[in-house]
C-alpha cells in the first residue's frame, strides 16, 4: 500500500501550500486540500469523504494541517481510523475560547448573541451562537500519533492549552522561540521541516 501526505490549509491558505512539504516525502504522493467547510460540522461531512477518496485502496494517511485547517481535522477525522500519523502546525485548539474572547472585546454578552444569534463584528468577522455551543459541547482531541508544531508568542492558542493538549493527546510538543502563530519566514519553515523530519525518523 502507498502512503499519501495530505495537507490542510489554515485560514486564507491554499491547497497549493501543499508543495513546501513535498520534499520531506519523496517516496509518497503529497496532496493539498482546498475544503470549502467554514465550520466543524460541515467539515465533518467533507473532510472525511476527501479522505476516503484520498485514500482509496485503503492506505493510511499522513496529515499535516495549519491553523484552523487542524481543528476543522480534528473535529472531523479524529476517530476516524483514516489517519495514521499527523503534524498539527499553530494548531487552533480551544474555539470555545477563542469565540469568548472575540465577545468580549466586542462588548457582546452570550444572552445578547443567543437571542440575535449571530453578530457580524467591528472587524468583519461573524459570531455565532451555533459555533460557540459546538466548541463547547465538542473539545479538540486527536487519538492517532501526533506532532504539534508551535510558536511561543501564538497569539490564537496559550502555551497552557497547547500544552494540555498535546499531554492528553500524548502528542509531542515542538515549541520555536519567537515565533508567532504565522509560521512563514525562511528560519520558521526551516524548523518545521526539520520537527517533521525528526518525527518521522522515529
Amino acid at each position: 500500500m502507498n502512503k499519501t501526505v495530505i495537507y490542510i490549509h489554515g485560514l486564507g491558505g491554499s491547497a497549493c501550500e501543499a508543495e513546501h512539504y513535498a520534499p520531506l516525502f519523496p517516496s509518497l504522493k503529497v496532496t493539498g486540500f482546498d475544503y470549502r467547510a467554514e465550520t466543524p460540522w460541515q467539515a465533518r461531512d467533507e473532510f472525511p469523504a476527501f479522505a476516503r477518496k484520498t485514500s482509496a485502496d485503503g492506505s493510511p494517511l499522513i496529515l499535516i494541517a495549519n491553523s484552523i485547517g487542524a481543528y476543522f481535522a480534528m473535529q472531523s477525522l479524529c476517530g476516524s481510523g483514516l489517519v495514521e500519523k499527523a503534524v498539527f502546525i499553530s494548531p487552533v485548539i480551544d474555539m470555545e475560547g477563542l469565540i469568548l474572547g472575540m465577545m468580549r472585546r466586542e462588548g457582546i454578552s452570550e444572552n445578547e448573541l443567543r437571542q440575535k444569534e449571530k453578530i457580524i463584528t467591528s472587524s468583519g468577522e461573524t459570531l455565532s451562537w451555533e459555533y460557540l455551543q459546538f466548541a463547547r459541547l465538542n473539545p479538540a482531541r486527536w487519538d492517532t500519533p501526533a506532532l504539534v508544531i508551535y510558536g511561543e508568542n501564538d497569539n490564537i492558542t496559550s502555551p497552557q492549552t497547547v500544552t494540555d493538549f498535546a499531554r492528553a493527546a500524548g502528542a509531542e510538543l515542538a515549541v520555536m522561540k519567537g515565533a508567532e502563530h504565522w509560521f512563514h519566514t525562511a528560519e520558521q519553515m526551516d524548523f518545521i521541516d526539520r520537527e517533521i523530519l525528526n518525527f518521522f525518523k522515529k
